[in-house]
């Protein structure tokens, strides 16, 4: 098991969207905008899902990396800190998930 984590992820996104690398895909992906990385996002969620549903659970992890990375890289542009959404997590687990769904604003 890797000691990574989803806020050493972040910190390198951040690095590197600030970087003088000409060859960094992070800078340029950020140095795009949000509707490019966003597309990106949906991209990668639909390639995901796709990869869970073929059950090869090797592309399942690659998508899943390529997902996760391009959600945080939504989240630096967004200027939202992954403990941010972590906190909003934490604060979902003191019910199940069934009564904290019904509690959300009905649009």
């Amino acid at each position: 098991m890797s000691d990574f984590t989803l806020a050493d992820l972040e910190t390198i996104i951040a690095r590197r969207s600030t970087s003088d690398d000409e060859k960094s895909y992070t800078r340029k992906l950020v140095g795009k905008g949000m509707a490019h990385c966003a597309k990106k996002l949906g991209e990668e969620g639909v390639e995901a899902a796709l990869a869970a549903v073929a059950g090869s659970r090797k592309e399942l992890v690659g998508e899943a990396a390529d997902l996760l990375y391009h959600l945080l890289v939504v989240l630096r542009v967004a200027d939202v800190p992954v403990a941010e959404v972590m906190d909003e997590l934490a604060g979902r687990t003191v019910r199940t998930g069934l009564e904290e769904k019904a509690s959300r604003p009905k649009d």
